[in-house]
This record gives C-alpha cells, sequence and structure tokens, in this order.
C-alpha cells in the first residue's frame, strides 16, 4: 500500500466494455448527479460525497469491484482517495479536458468516468468520485 510508484500506463487501445447500455439506459438507471458524472465525464463538488464504507467499492453503473477497503485513505482532497484499485479492474487514458494533462480512470467494466489518479509527492492518489461507486460487502 502507499510507498512512490508512477501513474499507470495510459491505454490507447480502444474499449471493450462488457457493460454496454444507451443513453436512454443509464439515465433510467442513475439518478441525475451519477449520469452526469459517470456517464458525461462530470465532476462532484469537493466535500459533497458521502460514501458509506463497505469492504470494497464497486461501480455504481455495473457493480463491477474496483477499490478495497483497505486501499482507502484520507487524502484532504475532498474526494475519496484510494492508493490502488483492485486489478485489471479500471482503465487509464489521457484526459486534457481542463487544458492540462491529467490520467482520468474509467471503470474497465463499463466505460464509466470515475475520477483521476495523481503522483503529486504523496503516494500515489487515486481521486474518486464518490456517486461512482457504491459500497459492497
Amino acid at each position: 500500500m502507499g510507498g512512490n510508484q508512477s501513474v499507470p500506463g495510459i491505454e490507447t487501445e480502444p474499449a471493450e466494455p462488457t457493460v454496454v447500455k444507451s443513453d436512454a439506459e443509464w439515465k433510467k438507471q442513475l439518478t441525475r448527479e451519477q449520469y452526469k458524472v459517470c456517464i458525461k465525464h462530470g465532476t462532484e463538488p469537493p466535500n459533497t460525497g458521502r460514501l458509506a464504507k463497505g469492504n470494497n467499492y464497486a461501480c455504481v453503473c455495473c457493480d463491477s469491484p474496483l477499490f478495497p477497503h483497505a486501499e482507502k485513505f484520507e487524502s484532504g482532497s475532498g474526494w475519496p482517495a484510494f492508493y490502488n484499485p483492485i486489478e485489471g479492474k479500471v482503465r487509464h487514458l489521457t484526459d486534457k479536458s481542463m487544458g492540462v494533462s491529467r490520467t482520468e480512470v474509467r471503470c474497465k467494466a463499463c466505460e464509466a468516468h470515475l475520477g483521476h489518479v495523481f503522483n503529486d509527492g504523496r503516494p500515489l492518489r487515486y481521486c474518486i468520485n464518490a456517486v461512482c461507486l457504491k459500497p459492497t460487502d
């Protein structure tokens, strides 16, 4: 857990999600905020997300397990933070939407936007929108 790590490699291959739904299906399944963040690649305001404690955290869109509770930590960023995801469960893509290059994190199973990963002088930090996650047992 933790340590000085490099951001995982950026994926350039097209996604091959195992969960595919139409825009109308996502709108029906998700809350307005979940849809805005997960499907339209938004960001919830800092310090507004509520994340109940669980043994693991799964994608709110497709139930794919994403992060173990043991990897969660308090980063002070205003969003839930994790050291590492469950291996093979997320994708890393280049995001230049804010005028700077960042590493976007998406659910590998359904392509839901989850947040970003940073290597900013502390241990690797997966900064994830709480609205994208749900606790599991």
